[in-house]
């Protein structure tokens, strides 16, 4: 990868640039061809990329998105083509790797930026000539270094670590854990290009929330591969479709992506049409007329004619996988029920106390909490994997319960095939019915004969749920369902949840999918299961509600501390006032004005910021009390204005997002900005 100024750009080349931007492009991708063993995945692609973009890189699993960004990276070379990153323009990606050793949590996060640990480690040292520590101390204040460990430490703290855990080894967490830390690592950088391949898949969903937040406020541009349609809406400018070897831009989020291409590929069918149409008739003419000596003239003509039309490429969707979940014997309600329950493993305290749940069968719950807080043990014991310590459990003797755990696909035999693994749990059925069930979930002649090892990640998915609704379960648990499947393919989830006869409770991180299939909230929190009075959205606005409370809190320790040591440097110049000059205590005082003076503006900006949240949220407040007021729909000329009132509340709900947002970025300022004073 060349990493220089960019070419003129060529007809043809993918630009992505606000209007009227006259910036030089950040990325350049130009007729790029990639082979993996002379098979090729990318052929002639070109893109443009320009400053502060945000771009959703998006399609099938296998198009070769992930390739794409290690050829932007370097990590891989093209066969044929160029990519161009200006010298000037750092670029960082998200690893597979995750970080390991004694080092603590926010310790590894701050040795990411490693210009800042280097010019520390030279500060250290005493054999760092005199001279050269104001440089040190020079540059360490331009790139903000005092604020550093705060900005590490809130980073971390949206990802889920508490002040404690961040202060403990990165050898003391799981794989999943330590990949959120190499994620942290690569947002406390700030790299100009920033490419995320999946960066939610190991996430709850508390921490894609936060992140979805964090990536709107983000200075920068952003490429980021991603299945998380919720994502990819909320945070993307533009989209990039990797489909058929090529790539095809499209403005906006991905709903308007899916609009426009719907839209694109109807316009296309209808011209292809209509050109065969054309080349039908043109033919007739020619079979007409072509042996009559006073029409070969014309016919010659028609058929140079039909050799020079350029036919329109046939765009047909692509092939979309279905999913399709057998119906269940009918059983009486409740299917399953927990009274005073307490859950634990072992001698180990207790994850969940005084359980009380109700499952019916046409139940659609989504668990909400951040993870470790007991959603999947209590999965767990919906699914008989763990026995109840204390409480009473009951169900019907003929409930059958269907599992889903991403872990399970790794215990998966990868020499086997779907169809002999299927025949293995299925002694009883026919061959043609063990297909019957692969095919619900996608598994066609030759998919359910190819080994288990060559499927994808998607494959392995689509694979498990053909296995745990192979008896028509009543209750079907989800723990994580979407980690490999691409956007398609969680639709068709959507739709077969919502097709499905039966009891579902879901633990996942895609907003999308539980707000179109949960019509039921509980949350595990504070050992506790109970059920949460409002939707998806209530339950953002509670999340980003304790993120200030909880930054709030954080500056009102730092102001007192700092307020502290001011008083203690207070008293140590007095103390020392004999040896200070009048003059000198009047630049010291000047000074200290001077930075008061300099975050003022700043701290007026956030006070009208939350002033702004505050005036929003209660116009809110009035709109659910005058919406939930029984008089409004017994009076005709209010009730005719409901619809206008709730397009109105609409509104202001996003309005509020985007104050937030606004307030949160501008209070990170001030907290930096302060650190720095």
């Amino acid at each position: 990868m060349r990493r220089e100024g960019p070419p003129p750009i060529e007809k043809g080349t993918l630009v992505l640039t606000r209007e009227g931007a006259k910036t030089l492009p950040m990325l350049s991708i130009s007729n790029l061809t990639y082979r993996i063993a002379g098979r090729p995945i990318l052929t002639g692609c070109s893109a443009t990329l320009y400053p502060n973009h945000r771009i959703g890189l998006v399609g099938r699993n296998g198009a070769g998105k992930s390739t794409l960004l290690r050829l932007i990276t370097g990590d891989l070379g093209p066969d044929e083509g160029e990519i161009q990153v200006p010298a000037r323009w750092s670029l960082g990606m998200t690893t597979q790797d995750a970080p390991g050793g004694e080092r603590s949590l926010i310790d590894t996060v701050l040795a990411a930026d490693t210009e800042r640990s280097a010019l520390i480690d030279e500060l250290d040292d005493p054999q760092t000539p005199p001279e050269r520590m104001a440089d040190i101390h020079s540059r360490l204040e331009d790139i903000s270094a005092a604020a550093a460990p705060s900005r590490a430490a809130r980073i971390l703290a949206g990802l889920g670590f508490s002040e404690e855990a961040q202060s403990r080894p990165c050898s003391d967490f799981s794989g999943g854990w330590r990949m959120r830390v190499a994620l942290a690592a690569l947002l406390f950088t700030q790299p100009d290009l920033l490419l995320l391949d999946e960066p939610t898949n190991h996430l709850d969903l508390e921490a894609t929330i936060w992140l979805e937040a964090y990536l709107k406020a983000y200075r920068g541009t952003i490429l980021i591969v991603s299945h998380d349609r919720t994502l990819l809406n909320s945070v993307v400018t533009d989209i990039i479709h990797l489909e058929g070897k090529t790539l095809t831009s499209y403005k906006g989020n991905y709903d308007f992506f899916e609009k426009t291409r719907a839209e694109r590929m109807a316009l296309a069918a209808k011209q292809r049409e209509k050109q065969e149409a054309q080349r039908a008739h043109i033919m007739s003419f020619v079979d007409r007329f072509r042996y009559k000596a006073s029409k070969a003239t014309q016919a010659q003509s028609r058929l140079k004619m039909l050799a020079k039309m350029q036919p329109i490429a046939s765009v047909a969707e692509e092939w979309t996988v279905t999913f399709d979940f057998p119906t269940p014997q009918t059983l009486a309600s409740p299917l399953f029920t927990i009274d005073n329950g307490e859950i634990g493993y072992g001698d180990d305290p207790a994850v969940l106390k005084r359980v009380n749940l109700r499952i019916d069968s046409d139940d659609r719950i989504a668990l909400l909490g951040a993870n470790g807080n007991g959603k999947s043990t209590l999965l767990k014991v919906l699914a008989g994997r763990l026995k109840v310590r204390e409480g009473l459990v009951q169900k019907s003797g003929k409930l059958k319960i269907g599992y889903f755990a991403q872990h399970q696909t790794d215990e998966l035999s990868v020499d086997s095939t779907p169809l002999e693994t299927l025949k293995k749990l299925m002694p009883k059925a026919t061959e043609t019915q063990v297909r019957s069930q692969l095919g619900r979930f996608g598994f066609g002649e030759d998919k359910a004969e190819t080994r288990i090892g060559n499927l994808s990640g998607g494959e392995k998915a689509r694979l498990l749920f053909a296995l745990i609704s192979r008896e028509a379960p009543h209750i079907i648990l989800m723990d994580e369902p979407t980690n490999h499947l691409d956007v398609d393919s969680r639709q068709a989830l959507v739709q077969a949840i919502n097709g499905y006869d039966g009891a579902v409770i879901i633990v996942t991180h895609d907003p999308h999918l539980v707000e179109l299939t949960a019509d039921r909230l509980w949350i595990v929190r504070h050992s506790k299961v109970e059920r949460f009075d409002g939707d998806m959205a209530d339950y953002r606005r509670e999340l980003l509600s304790e993120r200030r409370n909880a930054q709030r809190e954080s500056r009102g320790a730092g102001s007192k501390a700092a307020s502290a040591g001011s008083n203690a440097a207070k008293a140590s110049g007095a103390s020392g006032e004999e040896g200070q000059s009048a003059e000198d205590r009047k630049r010291a005082r000047q000074t200290a004005a001077a930075a008061r003076a300099a975050l003022k503006p700043l701290k007026n900006k956030v006070s009208a910021a939350e002033k702004r949240v505050e005036k929003i949220q209660t116009e809110i407040n009035k709109g659910h009390a005058l919406l939930a007021d029984p008089a409004v729909y017994t009076d005709p000329a209010k009730s005719a204005k409901v619809p206008g009132w709730q397009k109105k509340l609409g509104e202001l709900e996003k309005m509020l997002e985007e104050a937030e947002e606004e307030w949160l970025t501008l209070e990170a300022e001030l907290e930096e900005a302060e650190a720095l004073a």
